[in-house]
């Protein structure tokens, strides 16, 4: 794929969007192969943590393209948005964690991808906007839906009705990325952090995931009730008794996902 090209490498995925002359941004070809990787390493046994990233230095993605956008019309503009909320989607609900190494400027559909991840790491060179007002249209790709949920309201309406941009500093005190390191640090960090996911339960992984993703959706007591139904699958694994036979015996875990 030309666009999306997948390195693996001890059980970690990098994806990295790969149109760096136009900062990545995303059209429906980028969209077509992104879904595509995604599907294949879902399935992929070899894979545990996959880490999205941007070629080049200057972007992670710097937004959609917008001359694909505009020559769109009500009906194709709407298919469009639905067809960046399903690739979009099926990243949110990838059951393996999903690594956003964001490595420069995540506009418009860029930030909407970084927020379809699981965890967020920034270089300290990273923006973050989403500007599509300025455009005069709305963020398209999940960006007016997973923003609010992630960093509240208020803040969400600001950076969306705004379309200014917020540097790394900024989107780390907001929740809106989890950790800032250095540009030169980016890829070691999150190489060390995938390490660390591919170190934990692989079941449990997948139910955290579940756990949190589907109980947002819930009221609070329902999700309560879902969480325990998980923690009583967890329960039955032969992961749960490696996990604490491990801690009882002082010893690193061996799963294996069963």
């Amino acid at each position: 794929m030309p666009f999306v090209l997948v390195e693996k490498a001890d059980r970690i995925a990098w994806v990295t969007l790969n149109r760096p002359e136009k900062l990545n941004a995303l059209n429906s070809e980028v969209l077509k192969e992104l879904e595509q990787a995604f599907a294949e390493l879902e399935h992929d046994a070899e894979v545990g943590v996959v880490v999205v990233t941007g070629a080049g230095e200057k972007a992670f993605v710097a937004g959609a393209d917008i001359a694909e956008l505009k020559s769109l019309d009500t009906a194709s503009a709407r298919v469009q948005a639905l067809r960046g909320q399903a690739v979009f989607q099926r990243i949110e609900s990838m059951p393996k964690p999903v690594i956003a190494a964001v490595n420069g400027f995540a506009l418009g559909g860029g930030c909407e991808l970084a927020l379809a991840c699981h965890i967020r790491i920034a270089s300290e060179n990273a923006r973050f906007g989403l500007p599509e007002v300025s455009l005069g249209i709305i963020p398209g790709y999940g960006g007016t839906q997973r923003l609010p949920r992630l960093v509240g309201k208020g803040v969400a309406l600001d950076l969306i009705l705004s379309g200014e941009m917020t540097p790394a500093a900024d989107a780390l005190r907001m929740g809106l990325v989890s950790r800032v390191v250095p540009q030169a640090d980016l890829r070691a960090a999150a190489e060390k952090l995938a390490r660390t996911l591919l170190s934990r339960g692989p079941v449990a992984l997948r139910s955290a995931l579940a756990a949190v993703h589907e109980g947002l959706e819930m009221p609070q007591e329902q999700g309560l009730q879902y969480e325990a139904a998980l923690f009583g699958l967890l329960a039955a694994t032969q992961d749960m008794q490696e996990g604490m036979g491990a801690f009882l015996e002082k010893r690193a875990a061996q799963f294996k996902g069963l």
